[in-house]
């Protein structure tokens, strides 16, 4: 190919493309073909900004709600422990149907903690998956099966002298 020819390059999908010669514009439209308005520049896309306000504690606590809802986790409750414990901030507890389903909901908790940049320092009970507790710091994540919840009334324990802990809408 000689050096003066133009070497004509294929359109990416998505580009519009560069303007138009000025014979071409001088042109009228042709008989028959509809006329294509001009394609604008696409803009950044938008991306959902999150509130000033949101501390770490508070991203963390509604990403493991957000784990414990997409993995349909039952009868989810909060307990603040911050008077009682210097341990941790809140306690959440939460109940699967099956102990399958209760190391799922507990590998999903430790799976959206690590994504968010947010490992657990621990994660006891995936063995037996009776009652997995998965440690992140400010929040500690007790999921078990309903019998040893029951068995273990940690509601109560956590709660002696308060009113009864924040239950969650699912």
């Amino acid at each position: 190919m000689a050096t003066s020819e133009k070497r004509i390059r294929p359109r990416k999908a998505g580009i519009p493309k560069v303007g138009k010669t000025a014979a071409a514009k001088k042109s009228p439209a042709r008989p028959g073909k509809p006329k294509v308005a001009a394609v604008k520049a696409l803009k950044t896309p938008r991306t959902r900004k999150k509130p000033a306000h949101a501390t770490p504690a508070d991203r963390l606590r509604s990403l493991v709600l957000a784990a414990l809802d997409d993995l349909k986790a039952r009868d989810v409750r909060e307990i603040d422990v911050r008077e009682k414990s210097s341990v941790t901030d809140l306690l959440v507890v939460a109940s699967g149907t099956s102990s399958r389903h209760v190391k799922s909901i507990a590998d999903e908790v430790v799976r959206k903690a690590k994504q968010a940049g947010l490992p657990p320092i621990g994660v006891e009970g995936q063995r037996e998956a009776e009652w997995v507790l998965v440690d992140l710091g400010d929040i500690i994540v007790h999921v078990m099966l309903p019998r040893t919840r029951e068995f273990y009334g940690l509601e109560r324990l956590w709660t002696v002298g308060d009113q009864q802990p924040t239950a969650l809408a699912g």
